[in-house]
């Protein structure tokens, strides 16, 4: 059965790459077939072929359906700023439907597991009226929610798993991820998210120096995402 999740973050620096990475380095290595689309991507480098960005890159390295870069990240900009500032410094004009298309041209080659990443939190603008929440809305798929664990983790992490709920988003599990090599009182405030968010808590990833995305696919269990069998191995 191929499934599809939508990667949300906290904040800009939660680490919803590292999971993302680690969540289909996970399922790769359990035999399921996986693929990405980080649809909207600031902050990239000018290469020969093109604006590159390292998130999406990263992200490519773990589909094992073949896709060219342009399929995991349709829409790059150089500047590291906001997608729908980047896109009118850029003339150019985002839109759900057109970014839906987008995502939904990958999701149609049917992995076992594809997993869509956002950009920020949850509320990322694309344009005066649009946001990266209604492009998950619009592809009705449900999400994964990565905390960055850090002082302020709780509200953060509360308000978008409301925002979410309230968007009508079904959210399938969440990741704590430790952005700091200490964070005082790290078990109490893990323990506190916990108590208060009523969905399945998919790993804790450590605060790790290098963060591959087979040592992040270490910390991280895929039980709660119900993949069933990879589909190379249905009769």
């Amino acid at each position: 059965m191929a499934k599809t999740f939508f990667i949300t973050g906290t904040d800009t620096d939660a680490g919803k790459t590292a999971v993302a990475c680690g969540l289909l380095a996970a399922a790769k290595s359990r035999g399921y077939s996986t693929a990405a689309v980080k649809p909207v991507a600031s902050g990239c480098d000018t290469t020969e072929a093109g604006l590159r960005n390292s998130d999406a890159l990263a992200l490519h390295a773990q589909c094992s359906l073949s896709l060219v870069y342009e399929q995991v990240n349709p829409v790059a900009f150089a500047p590291a700023i906001a997608p729908h500032i980047a896109a009118a410094q850029a003339g150019r004009v985002l839109s759900v439907d057109r970014l839906t298309g987008l995502c939904r041209g990958v999701m149609t080659a049917r992995a076992d597991l594809t997993l869509i990443e956002g950009a920020g939190g949850w509320r990322v603008p694309l344009n005066p009226s649009e946001t990266l929440a209604d492009l998950a809305r619009n592809l009705q798929v449900p999400a994964i929610m990565v905390v960055g664990m850090k002082l302020g983790c709780i509200n953060h992490a509360l308000l978008t798993y409301e925002a979410m709920v309230r968007d009508g988003i079904a959210v399938a599990g969440w990741v704590a991820n430790q952005v700091q090599p200490q964070m005082a009182v790290y078990a109490e405030n893990l323990a506190t998210l916990q108590a208060r968010l009523p969905i399945p808590l998919l790993g804790e990833v450590p605060f790790l120096a290098d963060p591959s995305a087979e040592q992040v696919a270490k910390y991280l269990d895929l039980t709660a995402l119900a993949l069933g069998e990879p589909a190379q191995s249905r009769p």
